[in-house]
């Protein structure tokens, strides 16, 4: 069953590449989301088949909604979701939310960050909230990022 899986998310990666620049961005980051939220709701309890599974589904059901959501996004779009993302990981504190919004497409987010955590490697991480509105259409997802040696903060998802 990993095999499988893992075969399916490298599947899911690749295509996600070969898309569009927007409905790639959110294919890929669809899929590690609901990969990282299949994990948490199998639970450490759950068979190695059982997790699998989940993360399967959920990086299936990720990706759709990753990909749904890219198609609507500009790069203006993109690059402010990625500004407000490195200040609420950087400078906020746990549950202060960061926002953003482009006044040409509508489309908004936020991002809640939870505590700084440091992880084996020493990387500081956090795991945090993100809403996406486009079109009035709110969109949820979780994820986990981690401080880079150049300061920067990275999307991961250690689950997979």
């Amino acid at each position: 069953m990993k095999k499988v899986s893992a075969i399916i998310l490298c599947a899911f990666t690749l295509s996600a590449c070969e898309q569009g620049s927007n409905e790639g961005f959110g294919t890929f980051l669809g899929m590690l989301g609901g990969a990282v939220v299949g994990s948490a709701i199998a639970g450490d309890g759950a068979s190695s088949d059982g997790k699998a599974f989940a993360m399967m589904t959920g990086a299936v059901v990720g990706a759709a909604v990753g990909n749904n959501i890219g198609k609507k996004l500009d790069e203006a779009d993109r690059m402010k979701m990625y500004q407000a993302q490195q200040v609420a990981f950087e400078n906020y504190p746990s549950g202060q939310v960061s926002t953003w919004y482009n006044p040409d497409s509508g489309n908004s987010g936020s991002y809640t960050p939870s505590p700084a955590v440091q992880n084996d490697n020493g990387q500081y991480c956090r795991e945090y909230q993100q809403t996406v509105t486009i079109g009035g259409e709110v969109q949820e997802a979780y994820g986990k990022a981690c401080r880079q040696p150049d300061g920067n903060w990275k999307i991961v998802n250690d689950r997979i």
